[in-house]
């Protein structure tokens, strides 16, 4: 159910309309990556809490996108977006 809509107010011999419309708030990072440090070969996890549950988002390494695959996982819980590197080695610095 939505609050947005046209409102009135009818005394019988005049009639105040007003529109209302809400926004709804963005999307917020509520807590932030964070650095890490690990040893050649292991799994590396980071993640971030957002202010909405299920929001798309994508994930990017020095600007480009990083996808699914062997390499990666990415995936959501909740409020919680987590990115896991495999078998981490220099490169992924």
């Amino acid at each position: 159910k939505t609050d947005a809509g046209l409102y009135t107010c009818d005394i019988g011999t005049d009639v105040a309309k007003s529109k209302i419309s809400v926004q709804e708030k963005p999307t917020e990072v509520t807590k932030q990556l964070e650095d890490k440090m690990s040893a050649v070969g292991q799994d590396i996890s980071l993640s971030c809490e957002l202010s909405k549950p299920d929001v798309s988002i994508r994930w990017y390494k020095d600007g480009k996108a990083i996808r699914k695959s062997q390499k990666y996982d990415l995936h959501q819980e909740g409020t919680r977006a987590i990115l896991i590197i495999h078998d981490s080695t220099v490169k992924d610095s």
